[in-house]
């Protein structure tokens, strides 16, 4: 195609509206759709403002999107979407043979729109791009998927769900026929098949006309059902002891020790992991009003900030992702929580279980708990603020044994006033 055909096609692109069900796109070539999406779009974006505190932005696609740049090919077609204050989404497809396929999804945020974040020291345009996975699809097929797809990479989150795409339509209509996500196919179960045995035993025999019926028995026996086999209830987890330091030569400025186990809840499904801590990367860092610690597993990634007022200091937000066994990433975000307050300059102890909601599908247990985010002196804790369970499970032993006390005192009272009684009545008696 020439450069000037090119432009042509560039001004001939689509408008983009919204429908109930997503944003719906319509890249046009010659007045002919080429490349048609259907999707909904959540962003969730970590990023720094005064006094290296950090912030989440959470914002969807919004109704006003544009599609410059996109391009229809033969072998390569480019969504791209823009929206805001330059922000733009696209994904890149390659066609070969009877399939094609996305080979990359690139997500660029203006950091400088007040819109989307706020009070943002960063004015930088940042840029993440990952392959997603969208393969195999039939050419002259729509792709499919109705479930949500997270993708994570750095301080981004995406998630994709009610996607409908299809690139490299050639007839300049959507075609009906659709290619599904594997997370949207049910998982089909093949029961066993008795299949009869057949004897192949020829015995010479006298040649008659006589034909007789064989008997048929119509015996169907039902086939066991299995056994549900029970969930295995999870050990306590292994406690961990965490540390950020500003550099090699410096000792601690934030402390965590703690067991740690998860509870979510995807789909109908519940489902409950710890952490352990022999396979943990920590990152993180230390600031004057704001802290952050990272913890990373092969199967879980965890992002604790903390925050303080020069008074106290809070758990201020989480965020949780979790590589599940079906494959279908999960992923929840708090960012207005208050836990684990204590005084600054002193540190935060639970050694009871605490059991804490998140949201509604999140629930964090923790195990030998103590943390001290901020004013960390020679790399140690300080002294603890003990939780309410702890302090709790230490007046239970008290009272009990003041009851105990009181209970002895009066059968003993109630001994020395029968017995003076009894002292009195044999005196009278002798006299």
């Amino acid at each position: 195609m020439s450069r000037r055909a090119a432009s042509v096609l560039f001004l001939a692109f689509g408008l983009v509206f919204q429908l109930s069900c997503g944003t719906e796109v319509k890249v046009l070539k010659e007045d002919k759709l080429c490349l048609y999406a259907n999707l909904m779009l959540n962003f969730s974006v970590f990023y720094e403002v005064a006094e290296k505190k950090i912030e989440t932005a959470v914002f969807k696609l919004p109704d006003e999107v544009t599609t410059e740049g996109s391009e229809c090919q033969a072998t390569t077609s480019m969504l791209k979407i823009h929206f805001g204050k330059g922000h733009s989404w696209s994904v890149n497809f390659t066609a070969s043979g009877k399939d094609y396929q996305a080979d990359l999804v690139t997500f660029s945020y203006n950091l400088s729109d007040s819109t989307f974040f706020p009070n943002s020291v960063s004015n930088e345009t940042a840029s993440v791009t990952v392959k997603p996975e969208i393969t195999n699809v039939g050419v002259d097929t729509c792709y499919s998927c109705n479930s949500k797809d997270l993708i994570q990479i750095d301080s981004l989150n995406m998630t994709l769900w009610n996607v409908l795409i299809q690139a490299f339509i050639t007839n300049g209509s959507k075609s009906e026929n659709v290619t599904s996500c594997a997370a949207d196919v049910p998982a089909t179960t093949v029961s066993p098949t008795t299949v009869p045995t057949t004897t192949n035993t020829t015995t010479a025999a006298p040649v008659t006309n006589t034909t007789t019926a064989a008997p048929v028995t119509n015996t169907t026996t039902p086939a066991p059902q299995p056994t549900p086999t029970p969930t295995p209830a999870l050990p306590t987890p292994t406690t961990g002891k965490y540390s950020i330091k500003p550099d090699e030569n410096s000792t601690a400025c934030l402390l965590v020790n703690f067991g740690l186990r998860i509870g979510f809840k995807q789909g109908e499904k519940y489902q409950e992991m710890n952490l352990e801590s022999n396979e943990t990367r920590v990152t993180g860092w230390c600031g004057v009003n704001s802290s952050e610690l990272l913890l990373a597993s092969d199967s879980m990634t965890f992002r604790f900030s903390f925050t303080n007022d020069m008074k106290k200091f809070r758990l201020h937000a989480l965020n949780v992702t979790v590589n599940t066994s079906s494959g279908v990433a999960f992923s929840q975000v708090n960012a207005s929580l208050a836990l684990w307050e204590a005084t600054v300059g002193s540190s935060y102890m639970c050694n009871k279980e605490l059991n804490q909601t998140i949201t509604d599908q999140l629930s964090l247990f923790t195990f030998d708990l103590q943390v001290q985010p901020f004013a960390v002196k020679k790399g140690l804790f300080s002294t603890a603020e003990e939780c309410q369970a702890d302090v709790e499970s230490f007046l239970v032993p008290i009272a009990v044994g003041v009851a105990l006390l009181v209970l002895i005192l009066i059968v003993l009272l109630a001994y020395f006033i029968g017995r003076k009684r009894n002292m009195a009545t044999s005196y009278e008696s002798l006299s």
